[in-house]
């Protein structure tokens, strides 16, 4: 009964505004490691939760010379945490930025879009030409597309086959469509540095999944080994699509009104869709 009390005495003293402080610390600690998932910083996080935890102990055990050193070095951990997690400070930052509106796609006839993007692909994955078509949805992507080529030319099939075509110098690259336009060509897309990504999958998929890392863009892409077509988004790849199947998935993904944050998730399974 004592024991109860003693459990029961703290809780009966929880005010709203209390409730409030403890349940936006849970989500804020919650969606933390969640971004953490499946990236190299898990590691060093749990090397500095003991580096603390080994702190506590030698305060409870009075070494002296133990404490002092970690009392010293401990003021710099905040430094080194900036330091260490930086890119996945940044991609949080640039996640909680973005606005609720309705995608660029969705004023711009996204159905005419996507079917020129889906009959490219469908070309491509057919002739084994290797293609990477990026789409910009809410989060802009300027510094990408300052990294390539400008065209700043009208979306359209036989354009995407112009810049793919084998021995074009924008072939490549990667395409960066926003809306109904191509803004630009040849572009660099950061390569991703998950260390649960699959060995199986080549350049053109870790920089698919690098750009979703960084962005809410929607990646398509089709393989020059295989000419699997594939489509990237949050962090994540779908493999092996059938042109129905991409048509279904990328209409849903630039039509859709984002309402919710996503964080993005490890990369430890990339699914695979079964070909009809």
């Amino acid at each position: 009964m004592l024991a109860a009390a003693l459990f029961l005495n703290p809780l009966a003293r929880l005010d709203v505004r209390s409730a409030l402080d403890i349940l936006i610390i849970a989500i804020l600690i919650y969606y933390f490691l969640k971004l953490l998932r499946g990236t190299r910083a898990v590691q060093m996080l749990i090397a500095i939760v003991l580096l603390v935890f080994f702190y506590r102990g030698a305060q409870w055990a009075r070494l002296a010379m133990v404490e002092w050193l970690l009392t010293t070095l401990l003021p710099y951990v905040a430094i080194a945490l900036i330091i260490l997690f930086q890119p996945e400070i940044r991609r949080a930052l640039s996640r909680f930025g973005r606005n609720l509106s309705l995608m660029k796609f969705a004023s711009r006839n996204p159905k005419a879009s996507c079917d020129d993007i889906v009959m490219a692909a469908e070309y491509f994955s057919q002739n084994r030409i290797g293609a990477l078509m990026v789409v910009e949805r809410q989060a802009g992507l300027r510094t990408y597309i300052e990294s390539g080529i400008p065209l700043d030319a009208k979306l359209s099939y036989d354009l995407l086959l112009s810049i793919f075509r084998p021995g074009s110098p924008l072939h490549d690259g990667a395409v960066i469509i926003e809306g109904s336009r191509v803004a630009a060509a040849g572009c660099f897309l950061p390569l991703s540095l998950n260390p649960m990504i699959s060995k199986q999958l080549g350049t053109r998929h870790r920089a698919a999944i690098g750009i979703t890392e960084d962005s809410d863009a929607v990646v398509v892409l089709v393989s020059e080994e295989t000419g699997s077509i594939s489509v990237a988004s949050a962090g994540t790849i779908d493999t092996n699509l059938t042109p129905e199947e991409l048509s279904d998935r990328l209409n849903e993904m630039v039509s859709r009104r984002r309402t919710t944050m996503v964080l993005p998730a490890a990369l430890s399974n990339v699914r695979t869709s079964a070909r009809r």
